[in-house]
Protein backbone atom coordinates (compact mmCIF):
# COMPACT_ATOMS: atom_id res chain seq x y z
CA UNK A 1 0.00 0.00 0.00
CA UNK A 2 1.11 3.52 -0.73
CA UNK A 3 1.32 6.41 1.69
CA UNK A 4 -0.33 9.78 1.20
CA UNK A 5 1.64 12.95 1.93
CA UNK A 6 0.07 16.40 1.99
CA UNK A 7 1.82 19.74 2.17
CA UNK A 8 0.81 22.82 0.22
CA UNK A 9 4.34 24.27 0.03
CA UNK A 10 5.76 23.34 -3.43
CA UNK A 11 9.36 23.23 -2.15
CA UNK A 12 8.39 20.97 0.73
CA UNK A 13 6.42 18.73 -1.65
CA UNK A 14 9.49 18.47 -3.92
CA UNK A 15 11.60 17.56 -0.88
CA UNK A 16 9.13 14.81 0.07
CA UNK A 17 9.23 13.43 -3.48
CA UNK A 18 13.04 13.37 -3.34
CA UNK A 19 12.99 11.50 -0.02
CA UNK A 20 10.51 8.98 -1.42
CA UNK A 21 12.58 8.51 -4.59
CA UNK A 22 15.73 7.99 -2.47
CA UNK A 23 13.93 5.28 -0.48
CA UNK A 24 14.12 7.27 2.76
CA UNK A 25 10.34 7.50 3.12
CA UNK A 26 7.69 4.91 2.23
CA UNK A 27 6.44 4.97 -1.36
CA UNK A 28 3.53 7.29 -1.77
CA UNK A 29 1.77 10.16 -3.44
CA UNK A 30 2.41 13.81 -2.61
CA UNK A 31 -0.58 16.16 -2.75
CA UNK A 32 0.19 19.90 -2.85
CA UNK A 33 -3.36 21.11 -2.21
CA UNK A 34 -4.35 22.88 0.97
CA UNK A 35 -5.82 20.50 3.52
CA UNK A 36 -8.99 22.59 3.23
CA UNK A 37 -9.42 21.15 -0.28
CA UNK A 38 -8.74 17.50 0.62
CA UNK A 39 -11.79 15.25 0.98
CA UNK A 40 -12.10 11.94 2.76
CA UNK A 41 -12.62 10.15 -0.55
CA UNK A 42 -9.15 11.36 -1.62
CA UNK A 43 -7.60 9.34 1.22
CA UNK A 44 -9.31 6.00 0.65
CA UNK A 45 -6.93 3.12 0.00
CA UNK A 46 -3.89 4.64 1.73
CA UNK A 47 -2.39 2.75 4.67
CA UNK A 48 -0.68 5.85 5.99
CA UNK A 49 -1.82 9.45 5.67
CA UNK A 50 0.60 12.24 6.59
CA UNK A 51 -1.08 15.65 6.64
CA UNK A 52 1.06 18.77 7.04
CA UNK A 53 3.85 16.34 6.07
CA UNK A 54 6.62 18.94 6.17
CA UNK A 55 10.04 17.35 5.77
CA UNK A 56 8.76 13.85 6.51
CA UNK A 57 9.36 13.78 10.25
CA UNK A 58 6.34 11.62 11.10
CA UNK A 59 7.03 8.85 8.57
CA UNK A 60 10.67 8.81 9.66
CA UNK A 61 9.69 8.65 13.34
CA UNK A 62 7.31 5.78 12.60
CA UNK A 63 10.07 3.90 10.77
CA UNK A 64 12.49 4.45 13.68
CA UNK A 65 9.80 3.19 16.08
CA UNK A 66 9.39 0.00 14.03
CA UNK A 67 5.90 0.89 12.79
CA UNK A 68 5.42 -1.12 9.55
CA UNK A 69 4.69 0.92 6.40
CA UNK A 70 1.61 -1.26 5.85
CA UNK A 71 0.13 -0.57 9.32
CA UNK A 72 -2.60 2.10 9.11
CA UNK A 73 -1.91 5.43 10.76
CA UNK A 74 -2.63 9.10 10.23
CA UNK A 75 -0.25 11.83 11.30
CA UNK A 76 -0.50 15.58 11.32
CA UNK A 77 1.43 18.54 12.60
CA UNK A 78 -1.02 21.42 12.34
CA UNK A 79 0.65 24.81 11.86
CA UNK A 80 1.99 26.14 15.15
CA UNK A 81 1.86 29.85 14.32
CA UNK A 82 -1.65 30.38 15.74
CA UNK A 83 -0.48 29.05 19.13
CA UNK A 84 3.18 30.06 19.30
CA UNK A 85 4.38 32.60 21.84
CA UNK A 86 7.08 33.69 19.39
CA UNK A 87 4.59 34.51 16.61
CA UNK A 88 1.80 35.72 18.90
CA UNK A 89 -0.90 34.14 16.78
CA UNK A 90 -4.61 34.56 17.29
CA UNK A 91 -5.24 31.01 18.54
CA UNK A 92 -8.48 29.44 17.38
CA UNK A 93 -9.39 32.65 15.54
CA UNK A 94 -6.21 32.54 13.42
CA UNK A 95 -6.80 31.62 9.76
CA UNK A 96 -3.74 29.33 10.02
CA UNK A 97 -5.54 27.15 12.59
CA UNK A 98 -6.17 24.14 10.38
CA UNK A 99 -7.32 21.71 13.07
CA UNK A 100 -10.95 22.09 11.87
CA UNK A 101 -9.95 20.68 8.46
CA UNK A 102 -7.91 17.86 10.02
CA UNK A 103 -10.85 17.09 12.36
CA UNK A 104 -13.26 17.01 9.39
CA UNK A 105 -11.11 14.43 7.60
CA UNK A 106 -10.83 12.29 10.74
CA UNK A 107 -14.62 12.42 11.10
CA UNK A 108 -15.09 11.41 7.45
CA UNK A 109 -12.59 8.53 7.42
CA UNK A 110 -12.32 7.29 11.03
CA UNK A 111 -8.64 6.21 10.90
CA UNK A 112 -7.68 3.64 13.54
CA UNK A 113 -4.70 5.59 14.88
CA UNK A 114 -3.89 9.31 14.72
CA UNK A 115 -0.69 10.99 15.92
CA UNK A 116 -0.13 14.72 16.08
CA UNK A 117 1.85 17.43 17.77
CA UNK A 118 1.69 21.10 18.59
CA UNK A 119 3.88 23.77 20.13
CA UNK A 120 4.16 23.53 23.93
CA UNK A 121 2.82 26.95 24.90
CA UNK A 122 -0.13 28.08 27.00
CA UNK A 123 -2.19 28.48 23.82
CA UNK A 124 -0.88 25.18 22.47
CA UNK A 125 -2.08 23.41 25.61
CA UNK A 126 -5.50 25.05 25.26
CA UNK A 127 -5.55 23.90 21.61
CA UNK A 128 -4.71 20.37 22.76
CA UNK A 129 -7.60 20.42 25.24
CA UNK A 130 -9.98 21.23 22.39
CA UNK A 131 -8.44 18.56 20.16
CA UNK A 132 -8.75 16.02 22.96
CA UNK A 133 -12.44 16.90 23.40
CA UNK A 134 -13.06 16.65 19.65
CA UNK A 135 -11.33 13.27 19.38
CA UNK A 136 -13.01 11.84 22.47
CA UNK A 137 -16.39 12.98 21.11
CA UNK A 138 -15.56 10.94 17.97
CA UNK A 139 -14.86 7.88 20.13
CA UNK A 140 -11.06 8.02 20.24
CA UNK A 141 -8.97 7.36 23.34
CA UNK A 142 -6.45 10.19 23.67
CA UNK A 143 -3.04 10.33 25.28
CA UNK A 144 -0.70 13.31 25.36
CA UNK A 145 2.70 14.36 26.62
CA UNK A 146 4.08 17.89 26.96
CA UNK A 147 7.62 17.58 25.63
CA UNK A 148 9.36 20.92 25.53
CA UNK A 149 12.51 21.52 23.49
CA UNK A 150 14.45 22.34 26.67
CA UNK A 151 13.99 18.70 27.69
CA UNK A 152 16.30 17.83 24.81
CA UNK A 153 18.87 20.50 25.59
CA UNK A 154 17.51 23.27 23.38
CA UNK A 155 17.23 26.81 24.79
Amino acid sequence: MRAYYNDNDPQVAAWLRNLIEAGLLPQGDVDERSITEVRGADLKGYAQVHLFAGIGGWPLALQLAGWPATRPVWTGSCPCQPFSQAVRGAGDDDARNLWPSFRRLIEECHPSTVFGEQVASKDGRLWLAGVRTDLETMGYAVGAADLCAAGLGAP
